[in-house]
């Protein structure tokens, strides 16, 4: 027995490394947040709370800059964001309504509302040109606005959970409950990769460099994809029997990813072999009882530093060691 024994102590310690400090803390959010989206700079967060429904920040400074809402005295119920590469276009989605706001100048582009599917995810290409939605009917919407050009995908065959797209509109990724992840072209709907996993796809996202794909699975599955030629890269090399993701971003230099989870986790992993490197635990919920907070999103400052918003209501900033 002194064998599995050993074996159990050093995957215990290995998991015991886990960064609990960070080293800047912001209060966003009262009590609790739906969701939120961080530019991939770090620079802009959005985040989505009953309180202060759509709240707008500027990070380097820590200031509310819009504040806005699908309907007044009605209470927010947005719990998809979605924010431009180009941080210009902010997409806000309920489950039946969604909205496209600029941020230059905090002004409402338009509002629109959907058929009685509901809306599970949402996209927003650079300047707002293109939306993408998610839909529980199985069906996965591409508009262009300057023309008014709507596109149903209709590859999936079960609902849909989660949804990507290139920063100029031209491709999409989508996962859905029928184990399969797309990437298609938005001009055509032609597939041009499909990506199977054992169970759901329940999260998706593109590298905006056009390198990598990502997409995980409901147990334990978490893969990159080369998108010039459909070829898996690495699988994340999980300890955990089940693992759900809730956030993701791939380094501006392809090295890295960072993901989140609904169990705290914010972990950075090596593209190339799918290895943790690092591991926190950003702050619960005040009161949560178990300690919880859902990792809404991720993104790199710099080549040291991370930060995450998450269901607490609070941005964090934590650092980054590489040994």
């Amino acid at each position: 027995m002194k064998y599995p024994v050993f074996f159990l102590s050093l995957v215990l310690c290995a998991c015991s490394k886990v960064e609990t400090q960070p080293l800047e803390q912001w209060q966003h959010v009262a009590n609790v947040s739906y969701a939120a989206a961080l530019s991939s700079d770090g620079s802009y967060a959005v985040v989505s709370s009953v309180q202060d429904g759509i709240a707008f920040w500027d990070l380097q400074q820590n200031a509310l800059l819009y504040q806005w809402r699908h309907q007044d005295d009605v209470e927010n119920l947005v719990f998809n964001l979605a924010l431009s590469e180009d941080n210009s276009h902010v997409l806000t989605a309920d489950q039946h309504t969604f909205s496209l706001w600029r941020t230059s100048d905090g002004q409402n582009v338009g509002y629109w509302q959907t058929d009685q599917f509901g809306i599970r995810d949402v996209a927003v290409s650079n300047n707002g040109a293109h939306l993408l939605l998610g839909k529980s009917d199985n069906t996965v919407q591409h508009i262009t606005l300057s023309s008014g050009r709507r596109l149903d995908f209709l590859g999936h065959t079960e609902r849909i959970n989660s949804v990507a797209m290139s920063p100029n509109g031209r491709y999409a990724l989508t996962g859905s409950n029928d184990y399969s992840a797309y990437l298609w072209d938005t001009q055509t709907a032609q597939i041009l990769y499909s990506f199977t996993h054992p169970s759901r796809v329940t999260k998706v996202a593109l590298d905006p460099q056009g390198r990598y794909a990502f997409t995980a699975d409901s147990q334990q599955l978490a893969q990159i994809w080369d998108i010039q030629t459909g070829a898996r890269v690495s699988q994340l090399q999980m300890l955990a029997r089940q693992q759900v993701f809730s956030a993701v971003r791939f380094s501006t230099d392809g090295k890295y990813l960072l993901t989140g989870a609904p169990t705290r986790n914010l972990v950075l992993w090596e593209v190339t072999t799918g290895k943790e490197l690092q591991r926190w635990r950003v702050s619960p919920r005040v009161g949560s009882r178990p300690a919880s907070a859902v990792v809404h999103a991720v993104a790199f400052l710099d080549a040291e530093r991370i930060i995450s918003e998450s269901s607490s209501g609070l941005a964090e900033v934590w650092k980054i060691n590489y040994e």
